[in-house]
């Protein structure tokens, strides 16, 4: 009988409702390469995946076949040719409206308040995409505005996460964009019009840099601190979602 782990595997931990376990471990020994990596030995991989040498092989035995792991001269193991393939269908595919609305409408869903994405553009961001609150009284910014990007909570997320802008910044509200980091997140009422408040969270791509900033806005008199846990959760899902 196989022995039994003492330490679940990633992909026990990660398994996929209903999935099938082969795969689970296949797709766990995929993850565990990050950024800056180029080739893992069997003991790293075994190591971040938390499953035996034996059944990494079993795995990459199949991933190698399929061209999704390659062999290197040294033993060591690297992401195959197929990667790169898939990579450049999802690429030429990939819609950011496809996925950054949805986002926007399941935020106003659970908010009941706007929601929108907000990215630079030079020195001032650019509102790329917005979902209007159903209520009557709310703030009024439509797609395609642009606003200020050192007032309003998404401009000081866009500002924090951007070592060129925070050069630029105000030398005395460094510590407002030192706690916007270190919070992830930044939270604000009157600090671009004086009866608008709003919450925004950093967006990042897989290669973690900045994307845009996913910012819910409402009359300061609606504001909520338990919109942020909200805010926070769909803006890293965005994340995920990012080529």
């Amino acid at each position: 009988m196989p022995r039994k782990a003492q330490t679940e595997s990633i992909a026990d931990v990660n398994a996929a409702p209903g999935g099938a376990a082969a795969v689970d471990k296949a797709i766990s020994l995929l993850a565990a390469f990050r950024p800056g990596d180029r080739a893992l030995g069997l003991g790293d991989l075994a190591e971040r995946t938390q499953l035996y040498k034996s059944t990494v092989l079993r795995a990459i035995a199949s991933l190698e076949h399929a061209r999704l792991i390659q062999k290197l001269p040294d033993g060591r193991y690297a992401l195959g040719s197929e990667v790169a393939r898939l990579y450049g269908i999802y690429a030429a595919s990939f819609s950011l409206e496809n996925i950054v609305l949805p986002a926007l409408q399941e935020l106003v869903r659970q908010t009941g308040e706007s929601a929108a994405y907000h990215v630079r553009q030079g020195n001032a961001r650019l509102c790329l995409y917005r979902v209007d609150s159903p209520h009557p009284v709310r703030d009024h910014v439509r797609a395609g505005d642009v606003l200020p990007l050192y007032r309003g909570a998404g401009g000081r997320v866009l500002v924090a996460f951007d070592r060129e802008l925070l050069e630029q910044a105000p030398v005395e509200e460094a510590g407002i964009y030192r706690q916007i980091v270190e919070q992830g997140f930044c939270a604000t009422r009157g600090d671009r019009l004086a009866e608008v408040a709003g919450i925004s969270a950093p967006v990042f791509r897989q290669d973690g840099q900045m994307a845009g900033a996913l910012t819910l806005t409402m009359p300061a008199h609606r504001y909520s601190e338990r919109y942020i846990e909200q805010l926070i959760k769909i803006a890293r899902e965005l994340s995920s979602r990012m080529p």
